[in-house]
């Protein structure tokens, strides 16, 4: 059973756009083709030519027919970027590609040795000018190089087997390989980040973490070693955007796309995907769709220059002449971009303010009724080692007790969990679904698991007084955040009776005791919507709040959110505890108030 969503699901969406058909590049994978053919075509590569209707459906069925044979896997693959551990562990395929491309260098090297060899051996006879044809020993090997040797070179199969070989080694590699959609939502999250955090694009293309507001800019994030993004790194974050029909992410990416690409343009990289000509291709017709025509028409005659046979893309610029000549007021309008809400989030500015502020709470200490102590909540238990707790707010009650798990406990926990890590779901009515605004993976442990497990219910038990043994708690769930994993405010109580929580037959979420099992370097606090107020991540702490009121109703006030980690690898433990059997632990309570 899963926390429930309440909100947020609506301004995530990124609704499609129809095209003109030629009016722009297509959607999906692939790029501007007339361009990356023409590109291809001066660095000596052979396009494959197009396939005919047969052999597509072909290699349609033949993809069917793999996706088919084992969908968990295909699954799993595309939610690599939902987990940073699932994220860490493509470094081990990565690092078997680097032995292959390693071995492929040498035996490369070796042969381009031997190349040089024969060069310099038929070089020095040319440039002999004393060696005499009359001998015949220098006759013979003259003809023999001609009729023999350099055929032997020429038609080699060292190069083809070198290569050969690269490809099975990736061959073999590639089903532990990201799938393509977590290209796309790593893509996604570094938009999600751009957006929660205020970032600037130009800021991230070069590894800085920079909020600008205005002239304002705060350094967020100061990493020990810049990594910058290529043109072409940019390129895939824009197309991504570009394909959802999300012209307001896209622009500002394609943008500095073509901003690197024209820096090193005529440096091609192998490991490129996209050239300058598809970046001007994407946002001419992105400035396009968001109404700027003027920018539009100046991109694709520049994209003309590059590559002038492209009957398209000279439509297009006749089209968008024309467009200027019947309304020449949008040479100078200004197009204000909006990004997409759909339906606006009443609390998202409210959420996103939070998660700024990354948990700091420089008022909390001016409140005398906020306050830390030595807690043992009278048990016996806790009198030699008593917890140390901090009061954080008092409607909703949230509470932080600080040193809660020990170092050792996190990482048995942690490591107990991370063989069973499935992307995590949602209530949604009687079912439960991924969503895009909740990034992250769970699995779910009892407490027979391990010995550390039972001596963490019975500190939670006595720190809370509530019984938190199945079936009046849930089993401890642990979550590890994605690449800018998140959770949209949301309700840890269900507010529906049809709600899968009801299947335990133990009534609703009374309490949540959330603990923080990592730290991370900035983002991911836990931000409390209509309390108006963010928690940061503590190692080793835990959080605890009450859900529903004592009358049984629940709290609106714990609406809360995990805001986007920014860098770092977050991992929680919730333990969520119901109201049947603690009727005696909390007494109810007929006034609202309580």
């Amino acid at each position: 059973m899963q926390s429930e969503g309440q909100e947020g699901r609506g301004w995530r969406a990124r609704g499609g756009v129809s095209k003109e058909s030629g009016a722009g590049p297509r959607a999906g994978r692939g790029r501007s083709g007339e361009s990356r053919a023409r590109r291809d075509a001066r660095r000596g590569r052979a396009r494959a030519p197009a396939m005919g209707p047969a052999a597509r459906l072909a290699a349609l069925l033949a993809v069917l027919a793999f996706r088919a044979g084992d969908p968990a896997e295909v699954a799993a693959r595309g939610d690599t970027f939902s987990a940073l551990t699932s994220v860490a562990r493509a470094l081990a395929p990565e690092r078997r590609l680097l032995g292959l491309l390693r071995r492929y260098l040498r035996g490369e090297e070796a042969r381009l040795r031997d190349l040089t060899r024969f060069y310099h051996k038929v070089l020095s006879l040319h440039e002999d000018s004393a060696t005499p044809v009359s001998n015949p020993l220098l006759a013979f090997t003259l003809i023999k190089r001609l009729q023999s040797d350099w055929k032997n070179v020429v038609h080699s199969l060292e190069a083809s087997e070198n290569i050969r070989a690269l490809k099975d080694g990736y061959e073999r590699v590639e089903q532990d390989l990201p799938a393509f959609e977590d290209l796309e939502g790593a893509a996604r999250a570094l938009m999600r980040l751009q957006d929660v955090y205020m970032l600037n694009v130009k800021g991230l293309a070069r590894g800085v973490f920079q909020r600008v507001t205005g002239s304002a800019v705060t350094d967020l994030y100061s990493p020990r070693r810049l990594f910058s993004l290529t043109g072409d790194d940019c390129f895939q974050v824009g197309k991504v955007a570009y394909d959802m029909g999300d012209y307001y992410h896209a622009i500002p990416w394609l943008e500095e796309a073509v901003s690197l690409f024209r820096g090193s343009y005529g440096e091609w990289k192998t490991e490129d995907e996209a050239s300058l000509e598809d970046a001007l291709d994407h946002l001419a017709f992105a400035y396009f769709q968001a109404g700027n025509v003027l920018c539009a028409l100046n991109l694709s005659r520049e994209f003309l220059l590059y590559s002038p046979d492209n009957k398209r893309v000279a439509r297009n610029v006749l089209k968008y002449e024309k467009l200027l000549a019947e309304s020449p007021n949008q040479a100078v309008a200004e197009t204000v971009m909006q990004r997409p809400n759909v339906p606006h989030l009443q609390t998202r500015d409210t959420y996103e303010g939070l998660c700024q502020t990354l948990g700091s709470q420089p008022t909390h200490y001016r409140i005398p009724s906020l306050y830390c102590s030595y807690e043992t909540s009278s048990s016996p238990y806790l009198l030699l080692q008593p917890v140390r707790k901090e009061v954080i707010h008092l409607e909703p009650y949230v509470v932080l007790y600080h040193d809660f798990v020990s170092d050792a406990e996190a990482q048995t926990i942690r490591g107990l969990a991370e063989p069973w890590l499935q992307r995590s779901v949602v209530a949604s009515g009687e079912k439960q679904l991924p969503v895009e605004y909740r990034i992250s993976k769970s699995a779910w442990l009892k407490d027979t698991v391990d010995p550390v497990l039972v001596t963490l219910d019975h500190r939670i038990a006595a720190l809370t007084g509530l019984d938190v043994q199945p079936p009046y708690a849930e089993y401890l769930q642990v979550v590890n955040y994605g690449i800018g994993g998140h959770y949209e405010p949301h309700f840890d109580h269900a507010t529906s009776p049809s709600s899968p929580l009801y299947r335990m037959n133990s009534g609703n979420r009374v309490a949540t005791f959330m603990i923080y099992l990592s730290s991370v370097e900035a983002g991911g606090a836990t931000a409390f919507i209509y309390g108006n107020f963010s928690v940061p991540v503590v190692k080793n702490a835990a959080l605890f709040w009450w859900n529903l009121h004592r009358s049984g109703e629940g709290d609106g006030d714990t609406l809360h959110a995990a805001c986007p980690v920014l860098v770092g690898d977050k991992w929680v433990a919730n333990k969520w505890i119901h109201e049947y059997g603690q009727e005696f632990r909390r007494p109810c309570s007929s006034r609202p108030e309580d």
